[in-house]
């Protein structure tokens, strides 16, 4: 085994040293840290300093940018390295009855009484629904799914949900799709090649931004409880150690601010919305790309942020024109224009590149305490509604004992900026709170959609994944 993989992992360390010196010897031991546990060779006590983490792959989305940064934390927890280890669902049972990591943070269903594995607290609950095509066969009752293609990514918690109402339905039948996504599946009952899949709410919500066509037929049995699997013999210091964590974070708020960070604006957007964005994204989008690149080489936001910020406003409209006189691309108001030294704000370029750096200068505002990306988000808001309703916003967070720092919070409270029961108590007084709200949540779900539609080159992405979710910077929740 040795001989086969070490040629392998020394000729990949060599190619990433080539590309990148300052990153080579991380990168190393990572190669070197996953080729000992490749090869079989004793699991390393995690008091050691190292603890090895299984996390979905990256072709899941939300779910495993979410299961990255609560490993992370539990690392920092611990105060010890995390290495984390990416894995297709199927693969995660057998690799933690191996002792090839400490466990697995992958969202799966808590079982109690599995016989190889131990489930750590459950930090999230959520539905198992049968989706299909509304627009062809679509069941009302398990039973109508007899004899149908089902379908379900291996080794996942909706396939634990199909085996556990197999014991009332003992005829369920499915096909289990390994080294596959549910986006995958999804989009196979899209184009009708399967009757109906298996997804969680949360990952339909997702899917239905692409797939209009896409519908939930019913809930299956009881709604997952997740947790974080560990081999059967775990340390039972390390599980205790878990329950510690998870009981801090939910006691402490972390854990809701992480679900809203991921899942918040889960379901926004209205199909026909999403189906038009997707459309513009093709035709007109092009045309303006090199302008949000400009735009966010100037400023240091994700261009694509910038685009869905864009797309909200005018729908990359260069000349609209709103009914107050508020106009162009970024729909800038005579008073910003001003103040960005604008000359035409019917201009693409020139609107693009004064309202990134307007939403900049926004954000340079916002208290630098403010964590990421609830810095962002505060700047979006404010970027529709003004700097100082946002700050009374905040204020009656506050007033409610809630976190003023955190956009999870801040956004119940700024509806009510619209009630002179509240705005007459404020500096600044009456503002459509609701509105930002709205924008906001909406430019979180475009963005999240082009960063699946126009992904980053091969070669950088698998940079980020080897420097940035293993050993990079990453911007926290826990206070």
């Amino acid at each position: 085994m040795v001989a086969r993989i070490l040629p392998a992992t020394l000729n990949f360390v060599q190619n990433v040293r080539m590309r990148n010196p300052k990153r080579h010897l991380q990168t190393a031991l990572i190669g070197i840290a996953l080729l000992l546990v490749a090869c079989g060779q004793q699991l390393p006590p995690w008091r050691d300093g190292r603890l090895l983490v299984i996390v979905p792959d990256i072709a899941q989305g939300a779910e495993t940018e979410f299961e990255r940064e609560l490993a992370l934390l539990f690392g920092e927890h611990l105060r010890t390295a995390v290495e984390l280890i990416p894995s297709s669902a199927e693969d995660i049972g057998q690799a933690l009855r191996k002792r090839r990591a400490h466990l697995a943070a992958a969202t799966l269903r808590r079982k109690e009484n599995h016989a190889a594995l131990r489930f750590g607290p459950s930090y999230q609950s959520v539905r198992e629904q049968i989706i299909c095509n509304r627009d062809g066969f679509f069941p009302k009752t398990l039973a109508d799914l007899a004899e149908r293609k089902l379908v379900v990514v291996a080794g996942s918690a909706q396939e634990t949900a199909l085996r556990e109402a197999r014991d009332k339905s003992p005829w369920l039948q499915w096909l289990p799709r390994r080294k596959l996504s549910i986006k995958d599946l999804l989009q196979e009952v899209s184009e009708g090649t399967a009757d109906c899949a298996v997804a969680n709410e949360l990952q339909f919500a997702d899917a239905r931004n692409y797939y209009s066509n896409l519908a939930a037929a019913f809930d299956i049995g009881s709604p997952s409880n997740l947790a974080w699997a560990f081999p059967r013999d775990a340390d039972q210091e390390l599980l205790q150690k878990a329950q510690v964590f998870f009981d801090r974070i939910q006691g402490d708020g972390t854990l809701s601010r992480l679900l809203e960070r991921y899942y918040g604006h889960s379901g926004r957007l209205h199909p026909q919305h999403a189906a038009s964005f997707i459309t513009k994204t093709g035709k007109v989008l092009p045309d303006f790309r090199d302008f949000f690149e400009q735009a966010a080489t100037l400023t240091g936001f994700d261009w694509r942020l910038l685009a869905a910020l864009a797309y909200q406003e005018s729908q990359w409209d260069p000349l609209a024109t709103s009914f107050t006189n508020v106009r162009g691309m970024m729909m800038l108001t005579e008073d910003t224009a001003d103040r960005m030294k604008v000359k035409n704000r019917l201009d693409a370029r020139e609107s693009i590149l004064a309202g990134a750096q307007y939403l900049a200068l926004l954000r340079e505002t916002v208290p630098a305490r403010v964590p990421e990306p609830d810095r962002t988000w505060m700047a979006l808001a404010a970027y529709n509604q003004g700097y100082g309703h946002l700050e009374d916003a905040r204020i009656l967070t506050e007033r409610a004992k809630l976190d003023p720092d955190s956009w999870g919070d801040v956004k119940r409270w700024m509806p009510l900026l619209n009630r002179p029961g509240y705005y007459n108590t404020l500096k600044h007084g009456y503002a459509r709170g609701g509105e930002a709200v709205i924008l906001v949540e909406s430019i979180r779900s475009y963005h999240d959609m082009l960063k699946r539609l126009e992904p980053d080159p091969p070669a950088e992405a698998a940079e980020e994944e080897t420097s940035y979710h293993l050993f990079g910077p990453m911007q926290h929740v826990l206070r």
